[in-house]
């Protein structure tokens, strides 16, 4: 009898405020997704220690040198298929590359290759689920070799960032709204269509409806920008017809990336969401050879209490070869203030919170003709939203925040000891926010869901002028200094705006023309 080990992180309690409803059907088909550890782990480290410090002399990896040197071992692959077909399970999908299997069986056959009770929860506001307690367990064989076993579990993962305009209209003096374009002028981006760049764009749900594409871009007298649905782990481009769900979210996230880079693919990578959709999804835009993303826009997350330790440790991972790739990846910090809107406490959101991001928080904006009159840390109260920030609670600080302090709104600063959140900001008030259309209505939303597609059409203008990628910005953007607009006013809850970096606003808002100088 081979021994059975635990997956190191893999701990999973019951979620507060699920109940249990019954046993899932043993016969019912699943799709796991089993991720594996990296080739020349040691060799990567050194590679990203240079990357990380910012080094000048080192060359993003080519997609073909980190699935020769960094994929899963074949020797690794092998035994996970032998395990599968061991246990009856089905080889969908293999990709060295990324280092992953997913695998097909029966909840009965995972249940019993994995050594866990597959069961159906109802939480209030996540509907119905697949989940499980305790761990997920590994044999002989793959211990050690197998990193994360994702999707044994379905609940939802993540939440869109982003916030319609109320219909009420509350009494403020600057009330307006702005297109895209509108904001990219405000913040000074260097001229450019993005042509020959690809941006992915990670959604959890909802779709686009290609006619509300077309007249917004018509509207505001821009080309069509070629934008292309990528199906991940089934999930494909379905819009509900509802502004209100994912398809606010889907829409916001094409248009305003559209409207600053029209001659820029945008490849659309749909995903359940679950972490295993979610990682699976980012994976896949990471490691596509056929659009090669060169910035990615991520306007989901969820706070960092809310994953496992072997999912936050798989998706910073895949973050991390983004970086490794030359590939920069944008991630909204959140709409819930400094809470994150976790309950009791603060907490930041993650992927937003991963080391390897470049995190987007929000500001309020307002403007006079061609240049901003006032901004400050976006923050409309606890029913209108505030732009997440913080401290991370699981990731160490980075090299490129060392000596940097965090402002309380309390009064006072404390040394920054882990990842601070965020690290750039950007108009995200629905009270100051971006016209769109959606669903054949035009509305104004905000969040911090527009403020990551703002920065990565920014980076898509750069890389395009360039020739070549920015890749990984953090270090040079915290090494340049004034190249944003530094934000001193206002706090997201228990954090508050001041000169230099702060957990608000993160370096400010970005004077692009200055960004694309410093990258």
């Amino acid at each position: 009898m081979a021994t059975k080990h635990p997956l190191p992180g893999s701990e999973r309690t019951v979620e507060q405020g699920s109940k249990l409803i019954g046993a899932c059907d043993p016969s019912e088909k699943i799709e796991v997704f089993v991720m594996l550890r990296r080739q020349q782990q040691a060799q990567f480290d050194a590679l990203m220690k240079r990357i990380e410090a910012g080094d000048p002399n080192v060359e993003p990896l080519s997609r073909e040198t980190l699935a020769k040197d960094y994929g899963a071992a074949p020797d690794d692959i092998a035994k996970v298929k032998a395990f599968a077909a061991a246990h009856g399970l089905s080889v969908v999908r293999e990709d060295p590359a990324a280092r992953s299997v997913l695998l097909s069986g029966t909840v009965e056959q995972f249940q019993n290759a994995f050594g866990v009770k597959l069961e159906k929860y109802q939480h209030h506001t996540a509907g119905e689920f697949r989940g499980r307690t305790g761990v997920v367990n590994v044999p002989d064989d793959l211990h050690g070799v197998v990193e994360a076993v994702l999707g044994l579990d379905n609940r939802p993962q993540a939440r869109p960032h982003f916030r319609i305009r109320p219909p009420f209209r509350p009494a403020r003096t600057h009330q307006a709204s702005f297109t895209p374009i509108e904001l990219a002028s405000l913040y000074k981006f260097p001229e450019g269509d993005g042509g020959g760049q690809c941006v992915g764009i990670i959604e959890l749900g909802g779709g686009y409806d290609p006619a509300d594409l077309s007249s917004y871009f018509k509207s505001l007298g821009v080309p069509s920008p070629t934008v292309k649905s990528v199906s991940v782990d089934q999930a494909r481009n379905e819009p509900t017809g509802d502004p209100n769900g994912p398809d606010g979210e889907v829409t916001l996230d094409i248009e305003i990336v559209g409207a600053i880079v029209p001659g820029a693919t945008i490849a659309v990578y749909f995903a359940p969401n679950s972490d295993a959709g979610f990682i699976d999804a980012v994976s896949r835009a990471v490691h596509d050879t056929v659009n090669k993303p060169s910035v990615i826009s991520i306007s989901w997350g969820g706070p960092e209490s809310i994953w496992t330790s072997q999912s936050l440790k798989a998706f910073n991972s895949v973050l991390q070869t983004a970086a490794a790739l030359g590939v920069t990846v944008c991630a909204a910090s959140g709409d819930s203030g400094s809470s994150d809107g976790a309950g009791a406490g603060d907490q930041v959101d993650f992927p937003a919170a991963s080391p390897y991001v470049l995190a987007c928080g929000g500001t309020s904006l307002s403007a006079s003709g061609t240049s901003i009159t006032h901004e400050v840390v976006w923050n409309d109260g606890p029913q209108g939203g505030a732009g997440g920030g913080g401290v991370s609670g699981a990731f160490s600080l980075p090299a490129w925040q060392e000596g940097l302090s965090v402002a309380l709104s309390k009064g006072g600063k404390k040394p920054l000891a882990k990842r601070g959140v965020p690290d750039v900001a950007g108009d995200a008030s629905p009270l100051t926010g971006y016209t769109v259309l959606v669903a054949g209505t035009q509305t104004v939303v905000g969040g911090t869901s527009a403020v990551a597609p703002l920065w990565a059409a920014l980076i898509a203008r750069i890389n395009a002028a360039k020739g070549k990628p920015a890749g990984f910005v953090n270090p040079k953007l915290y090494k340049a200094a004034g190249v944003c607009n530094d934000i001193t006013q206002g706090n997201n809850g228990s954090f508050a705006a001041s000169a230099g970096w702060d957990a608000c606003t993160g370096l400010g808002s970005p004077n692009g023309q200055k960004v694309a100088g410093a990258l």
